[in-house]
């Protein structure tokens, strides 16, 4: 009979230590690499932002800025979309549901905001950046502002995605 068939005292698996060597590493790996995919995803996240707000801008503001029912002031996108998609039909076409945040946005409180200024010539859309380290374009605001221009602002104080940055789209 061969000798590789009665084989009884070769051990089987794996000891402690070389279970806890192995743990020990993948834990170590995980600590480099979950920090480096939770700053992608919020990259990501920021790029989605200022996707959709520079085309959402685009069309708000694309011959007059809108002139909201209630006046000119600050609004959250979902309190407008409605009554934005009545007035102009064509919107449903460019846009089937309310645009939101991808961090937390929902229908009725979206995180993108649109103000205008008193006669409604000057608008702008905007939203709170993830990334607190995002290069600022447009240094002499320090808060979102009808007719400030398309960029990145910083302002004194973090907004709902953690950051002091927010990125806008105005005429």
């Amino acid at each position: 009979m061969p000798s590789f068939a009665h084989r009884t005292n070769q051990r089987h698996g794996f000891t402690l230590l070389e279970m806890l060597v192995v743990l020990g590493i993948i834990g170590l790996l995980a600590t480099f690499a979950v920090p480096a995919s939770l700053s992608a995803l919020a990259r990501a996240r920021d790029a989605k932002r200022k996707s959709t707000i520079a085309q959402i801008g685009r069309f708000l503001s694309a011959q007059a800025c809108y002139r909201p029912d209630a006046g000119t002031g600050d609004y959250d996108l979902g309190q407008l979309f409605d009554e934005v998609k009545a007035k102009n039909p064509a919107i449903g076409q460019f846009l089937s549901s309310v645009p939101r945040d991808p961090r937390g946005g929902t229908d009725a409180i979206t995180k993108y905001r649109y103000v205008t200024n008193e006669d409604a010539s000057k608008c702008a859309l905007y939203a709170n950046l993830e990334n607190a380290n995002e290069e600022v374009t447009l240094v002499t605001l320090a808060a979102p502002t009808p007719g400030g221009g398309t960029g990145v602002l910083a302002s004194p104080s973090p907004g709902p995605n953690g950051s002091n940055r927010w990125f806008q789209v105005s005429n």
